[in-house]
């Protein structure tokens, strides 16, 4: 517990700091990771570490390094993926993209307007500025999901970026531009197969809606911020219940639309 930046709250309050992984598919979407993001502060005072129950072997960590070790266990345990996604906080991560590249992760990561990018001519530009050089031609109207007013539509648009090139490999600058307020963009660093076509750059940017009702899902329906626990284990062991019991409540309903029914105990 300290006082820090909260993403939810959207100012800086008093309160504890999550880093999670979600899971999203055709078939339904959950929270399958979790770390507790221990601002420096407390890392340099074992005492107090002591004192909450954290253990003497964890270090300070920034959350993309986190993003990074939760990474590397959905890999370990064979999760089928095919892209990875989130916010500005970790696209502006360059280890972050560097390990994804490294092992070969694809992803759709948000950046800021002023990221400086190197085209595939060597020249070096704010990301806002090589949007504003996409012609008309260029944007395309796609949905990228059904959200609670109708399909989430925007133009979507793209150009190749510099990078680590690999056989089969390719980099983009992606940008979101609202339809009702052409001057509202979002841009999005890409790293994927050299055959990736807009529309799987655009969906997989989309699919970080799915964390959001990810997260709505968990509060609301499996108690995940129903809690006041001080201590390391008791935080791990009320977010992990909370986790599982969305996953559960994913499944099933996954199952009832299908029109299955869990395997029957044997007596």
């Amino acid at each position: 517990m300290q006082r820090q930046y909260s993403g939810t709250a959207g100012r800086t309050e008093n309160c504890q700091i999550g880093v999670f992984l979600a899971y999203a598919s055709s078939r339904g979407h959950a929270l399958i990771d979790r770390e507790l993001y221990v601002p420096q502060s407390w890392t340099c005072d074992r005492e107090r570490c002591r004192d909450a129950g954290i253990p003497d072997e964890v270090e300070f960590a920034t959350k993309p390094r986190q993003m990074i070790a939760m990474l590397e266990r959905a890999l370990a345990a064979k999760v089928p993926f095919a892209w990875f996604t989130a916010d500005e906080a970790y696209g502006q991560a360059g280890y972050l993209r560097a390990w994804c590249e490294d092992h070969d992760v694809f992803y759709v990561m948000a950046t800021r307007c002023d990221h400086q990018l190197t085209t595939r001519a060597d020249r070096i530009a704010r990301a806002d500025e090589l949007v504003t050089e996409f012609g008309d031609r260029t944007w395309q109207r796609l949905s990228v999901g059904a959200g609670a007013h109708g399909p989430r539509e925007y133009d979507w648009a793209r150009r190749q970026i510099d990078g680590t090139w690999k056989t089969g490999r390719g980099h983009w600058l992606l940008a979101r531009r609202s339809i009702s307020d052409p001057t509202e963009i979002a841009y999005y660093i890409c790293y994927g197969p050299a055959t990736a076509r807009l529309v799987d750059l655009a969906w997989t940017a989309g699919s970080r809606w799915h964390v959001e009702e990810a997260f709505q899902q968990a509060k609301g329906e499996a108690g995940l911020d129903h809690y006041q626990a001080r201590k390391w284990r008791a935080w791990y062991a009320h977010i992990t219940l909370s986790m599982l019991a969305l996953a559960w409540l994913a499944a099933t309903k996954t199952l009832a639309a299908k029109g299955d029914s869990p395997p029957a105990k044997k007596a």
